[in-house]
């Protein structure tokens, strides 16, 4: 196995460090005044900007470094962070990552006019001349010359720091002459390679103040000795050379952080607060615990070799039942217990928050509500909330599609918000939650609702439905996820052409979830996804029907019931099933199937919903519940809509898995058939 590639390191790294100066900045929009806000993100450019020259990503560490000097100013208290500057400081993060991901697209003329609009709201012409500041940090009307001589830990070079941009760091300073101390380098048998034996000691002139020249060592400095006079200071030493032994040797050699890969704003955070100075207290770090980067690719075979473990354990149940040896029994019952520890483990492996989702969305409401001119507030409930991490990957798309409509169509402008009595800014709210084995994901509005009367009329003017037809509110809303439907009377850059929605249900029903949509008008409205847990391994329950078995997901189950005579009999017009005063309508699974076998005398029927909706399966057995390892049907079923996938069983047959949200669909379009068939029969006899 090859070693990873640094670049590729660095780019991940770089991803988690952007995607946190990114919070940050939107954060600082609202609160201007937050100094721990702007040091942070302060320290992530910093970091950026290291790595970047580190990895040979040059463009970047120019770049950065300009960005950086820039910030500086609101570090410093010299500007504000209005509305405007995080505007131009998003852009220029932007710049980064795509100098990063893509360098080949980074045009150096949008750099600079990124940097050229960020100067001039900050009030200077040129990135790179920064305030003259005295002593203790205040502006100098003459250079300071400071005596300057520091020895870094001998473990910087193991955490990630390079020297040499230290060095560069101090000479952008000012005038700086620098002098390495080699003394305290060992025999070449004692020598470490990745440790640090030099010092340095030197003098420099600069217009900065300590605090500026103390920040070049921002990240090292509780692991290091570092010398810094004034030269008023120490007159009697002005005409000496800075003697490498004004360096106080460190005492003792720092031990590495730890033996795993660091990200850079990880070792920042460390080297800030200082935790963990001794040897023990860090190896007691390291035990308590810690996280290891993996790639996703190996979570994702790991995952396959445990469906593989789960089949080959179903084969061995069964082979273990068919026998009367007790030891195989036992055996068998073991396997299955550690299977099943080890399937759990392996799945929550995979399992992340979905708050790594709902940060993102953070920058496009910040887009949206600029371009479209509406103050809206994105509201996160549920961050915590886990779902697997394909899952979370795959949510992406939908939501963007609907929070854009949502801005765009559902929210009002301030001034009719204000006619109708509401607050000038409208709200988004992004809600998760468990709901069994089911993961909810709503997205609401305040806005104005939707329009079930519009609706029709576009579904009329489509042909989709019958004038007159008699549809439910909810079945009205459908149509908004039919290709090409669109109620906006005009067609912006944000949306209005009809070709978002569609994607959301396809992407939704793909993951076997569904979408529920509500709305109160004049309020808001809510759409709500629902989501399996996992996309890989499910509990499911395996039934027969004719010669062949199938599986059911069983979060969709509600119960099972015998399918007495007098309802097979009475089924044959109606296909309604009484159950507890309710009427629930079901399909029988051997009619679409179309087994050409007899039914069997004592059929049972599978209950199972999809949102509020219910609808009865008739099968002939109900085997019991079945550990279902998901595999993907081939392009050529890709049109078969009554499967949303395969499962192997213990005996190596395999079993298909029932979409239930199809069949829910299909059940209450047959039930609405029934009743519009009696409707109209109704209809005739009283015709004269």
């Amino acid at each position: 196995m090859g070693s990873p590639d640094p670049a590729e390191t660095f780019r991940q790294e770089a991803a988690e460090l952007l995607e946190q100066i990114e919070q940050d900045l939107l954060d600082l929009e609202h609160d201007p005044a937050n100094r721990e806000l702007v040091d942070r993100a302060f320290r992530a450019l910093h970091t950026l900007k290291g790595s970047g020259a580190m990895f040979g990503f040059e463009q970047v560490a120019e770049f950065t470094h300009d960005f950086e000097t820039a910030f500086d100013q609101i570090r410093k208290g010299v500007v504000s962070a209005s509305r405007d500057l995080v505007g131009v400081a998003l852009a220029a993060k932007d710049h980064i990552r795509t100098l990063i991901q893509r360098p080949e697209d980074g045009d150096p003329a949008i750099g600079a006019a990124i940097l050229g609009e960020l100067h001039a709201l900050i009030g200077r012409a040129t990135p790179g001349s920064d305030m003259p500041a005295g002593t203790a940090g205040e502006p100098a009307e003459q250079p300071v010359t400071w005596r300057i001589a520091f020895r870094l830990a001998p473990n910087v070079l193991v955490n990630g720091t390079n020297p040499l941009l230290l060095l560069d760091e101090l000479h952008g300073l000012g005038t700086c002459t620098l002098t390495p101390d080699i003394s305290g380098i060992p025999a070449l048998d004692g020598l470490e390679p990745d440790a640090l034996h030099l010092a340095w000691s030197g003098l420099l002139t600069t217009t900065q103040g300590r605090d500026a020249i103390e920040d070049v060592f921002m990240f090292v400095r509780d692991d290091m000795d570092l010398v810094l006079e004034p030269l008023a200071e120490t007159a009697a030493d002005a005409d000496a050379t800075p003697a490498a032994n004004a360096v106080a040797p460190a005492e003792g050699p720092a031990e590495a952080k730890a033996a795993e890969p660091r990200a850079p704003e990880a070792r920042a955070t460390e080297a800030k607060s200082g935790e963990a100075k001794s040897g023990e207290a860090k190896s007691g770090e390291a035990k308590s615990g810690g996280t290891l980067r993996v790639q996703a690719e190996r979570l994702d075979e790991l995952m396959d070799r445990v469906g593989e473990l789960v089949i080959a354990q179903a084969r061995l149940t069964q082979i273990a039942g068919a026998t009367t040896d007790l030891n195989i029994k036992a055996v068998a019952e073991e396997i299955e217990r550690l299977v099943s520890g080890l399937r759990d483990t392996t799945m929550g492996i995979r399992m992340v928050p979905i708050g790594s989702l709902f940060g993102r969305f953070r920058r496009l409401v910040h887009d949206l509500s600029r371009d479209l001119g509406k103050q809206v507030e994105l509201v996160t409930i549920g961050e915590e909330t886990e779902l697997d991490k394909t899952m979370v990957e795959r949510l992406a798309d939908p939501l963007v599609h609907l929070i854009r409509n949502a801005i765009d169509h559902g929210l009002e402008d301030a001034a009719t918000r204000a006619t109708a009595g509401k607050s000038g800014g409208g709200r988004i709210r992004l809600i998760a939650r468990y709901s069994g084995a089911e993961v909810l994901v709503t997205v609401a509005d305040d806005g104005r609702g939707l329009n079930a009367a519009r609706i029709r009329a576009k579904a009329e003017e489509a042909g989709l439905i019958a004038p007159g037809a008699k549809l439910s509110d909810a079945e009205l809303y459908q149509f908004l996820f039919h290709p090409g439907f669109s109620t906006a009377k005009e067609i912006s850059a944000i949306s209005g052409r009809g070709v978002g929605m569609d994607v959301v249900k396809r992407t939704i029903e793909a993951m076997r979830g569904t979408i529920d949509m509500t709305t109160d008008p004049g309020r808001g409205t809510e759409v709500t996804l629902r989501l399996p847990l996992t996309l890989a391994i499910i509990d499911g329950l395996l039934v027969r029907v004719g010669a062949g078995r199938y599986a059911i997901p069983l979060s969709s189950v509600e119960e099972c019931v015998e399918l007495a005579a007098a309802d097979d009999v009475a089924g044959r017009g109606s296909s309604f099933l009484n159950i507890r005063e309710a009427l629930v309508p079901f399909l029988r699974l051997r009619e679409i199937f179309a087994t050409g076998t007899p039914a069997e005398p004592h059929q049972k029927v599978v209950v199972v919903s999809s949102g509020d909706l219910r609808v009865g399966l008739v099968v002939d057995q109900i085997i019991g519940s079945h550990q279902t390892v998901i595999k993907s049907l081939s392009k050529l079923q890709a049109d078969v809509e009554t499967f949303s996938g395969a499962t192997i069983l213990g005996d190596g047959t395999v079993a298909l898995i029932l979409d239930v949200a199809h069949l829910v669909e299909r059940g209450q379009a047959r039930e609405e058939r029934i009743a519009q068939a009696a409707l109209d029969r109704a209809a005739l006899e009283t015709q004269p």
